[in-house]
């Protein structure tokens, strides 16, 4: 079952840290089977109040390759840089089957 990272860059507070982070992050989301799905963007709030900032989602064939992703040795001073240059909010989402069990009927 696929798994997501979704981060919500609040802020950009070393612009040099996170352009650091970008230059080296795509090569270790490829190297543990991930793809990004969105990447910032325009949105639209069309119910509640919350908003993101700059939407960004990683697609994982599963939850353990996410978590090897994000624990990784390759990724780890990537997300040191990205927590030092930037203001995110970061949630590990598991995907769902096609019909779920939840909606089965």
């Amino acid at each position: 079952m696929t798994a997501f990272f979704l981060f919500d860059v609040r802020e950009v507070t070393d612009p040099d840290k996170l352009g650091a982070y970008r230059a080296g992050v795509l090569a270790t989301v490829t190297a543990h089977g991930g793809r990004y799905r969105i990447l910032g963007g325009p949105a639209e709030v069309l119910e509640g109040s919350g908003f993101m900032e700059t939407p960004v989602l990683i697609e994982f064939p599963d939850r353990a390759a996410a978590e090897r992703w994000y624990g990784s040795d390759l990724y780890r001073p990537l997300r040191d840089l990205r927590q030092a240059g930037a203001a995110c909010r970061a949630m590990l989402i598991e995907g769902c089957d096609e019909r779920p069990a939840a909606l089965a009927g």
